[in-house]
C-alpha cells in the first residue's frame, strides 16, 4: 500500500472513530437526560405555606417576600423554619436592627414562589407580591428552570430586570440570588452534570448584570456556596437536586448581608 493510500486509510479510520465517539457521547447524554427527567424529585408540601412572623411583637416590622421557583417555596423540606425564607427571616429577626438601641425586628415572611417557575413567570408573582401592604424587601430566587430548559440567558435576564424595576418602583428593596451551581447536583450524572453547570453559570452571569442594572443587590449563589454543595451531600434532600435544611441554611447565610442591607435601606424610606 502506497504512503498516500496509508494516509487516506488512517484518515478514514480516524474519522470513523471520531464519528463513533460522537454518536456514543450523544447516546449517553440522551440517556442521562431521560433518566434525569424521569427521576423521582421532591414535590411541594401541600400543607407548607411559607408565611410566618418572627421576632418580638413590638419590634420594627419588616415585610419580607420571596419570589421565584421551588427554592423560594422551600421544596425539599417540610417545615417553614427550614426553608431559605424561614431561615432568612429568623436571622434577620435576631439581628439588632443596626441601631444603637439594639432594637430587634419583627419579620413578616411570605412567599409567592411557585415550583417550576421560570423568569417569564415573575411578572405574575410580582403582581401577587404587591397586593395589599407593600413588601419592604423582596428576595428573588430563580434561574434553574431557565437554564435546564435551555432558555437564552439574555431573554431570562430581561424578565428578571423587569421584575426588579417594578418592585423598586413600588418602593421595595430587592435582593437577587442568581442561579445556583447546577454542576453540584447529584441527581444529574456526568457529563450532563458538567453541561448543566455551564448552562447555570451562563444564566447566573446574565442575571447578575441585569439585576444590578435594575437596582437590585445581587448574590452569586454558585460562587458563594457551590463549593460547599459539591463537597457535602447533606446539603441536598433525598432527591439529590433540591436543598435540604442544611442547604437552605447555607443559602440563607449567603443572602443575609444583602438582605440586612436592604432592610436597613427600607427602614430609612
Amino acid at each position: 500500500m502506497s504512503p498516500r493510500n496509508v494516509a487516506v486509510r488512517v484518515g478514514q479510520v480516524t474519522a470513523a472513530a471520531v464519528v463513533a465517539s460522537a454518536v456514543g457521547s450523544a447516546a449517553i447524554l440522551v440517556s442521562e437526560v431521560l433518566l434525569a427527567r424521569n427521576r423521582r424529585y421532591a414535590q411541594p408540601e401541600l400543607g407548607l405555606a411559607v408565611r410566618a412572623a418572627l421576632g418580638p411583637a413590638g419590634g420594627a416590622p419588616v415585610r419580607l417576600v420571596l419570589l421565584g421557583d421551588s427554592i423560594a417555596l422551600g421544596v425539599g423540606v417540610d417545615r417553614v423554619a427550614d426553608t431559605v425564607g424561614g431561615q432568612l427571616a429568623r436571622l434577620l429577626a435576631e439581628h439588632d436592627g443596626g441601631n444603637a438601641a439594639g432594637a430587634r425586628r419583627r419579620v413578616l415572611l411570605s412567599s409567592v414562589g411557585v415550583a417550576g417557575s421560570r423568569s417569564s413567570d415573575l411578572a405574575t408573582q410580582v403582581a401577587r407580591a404587591l397586593l395589599g401592604e407593600r413588601p419592604d424587601v423582596a428576595v428573588i430566587l430563580i434561574g434553574t428552570n431557565d437554564a435546564t430548559a435551555l432558555r437564552r440567558p439574555g431573554e431570562s435576564a430581561v424578565h428578571l430586570a423587569a421584575a426588579v424595576r417594578r418592585l423598586r418602583s413600588a418602593g421595595t428593596e430587592v435582593v437577587v440570588g442568581t442561579c445556583p451551581d447546577l454542576g453540584a447536583a447529584r441527581a444529574i450524572a456526568p457529563p450532563l452534570r458538567q453541561i448543566a453547570g455551564l448552562l447555570g453559570r451562563r444564566t447566573a452571569r446574565a442575571q447578575a448584570r441585569a439585576g444590578r442594572d435594575a437596582g437590585a443587590r445581587v448574590i452569586d449563589l454558585a460562587s458563594e456556596t457551590g463549593a460547599v454543595f459539591r463537597a457535602d451531600p447533606g446539603t441536598y434532600c433525598y432527591d439529590g437536586y433540591h436543598p435540604s435544611a442544611d442547604g437552605y441554611r447555607i443559602w440563607a447565610h449567603a443572602l443575609l448581608p444583602a438582605v440586612l442591607g436592604a432592610a436597613t435601606a427600607a427602614s430609612r424610606n
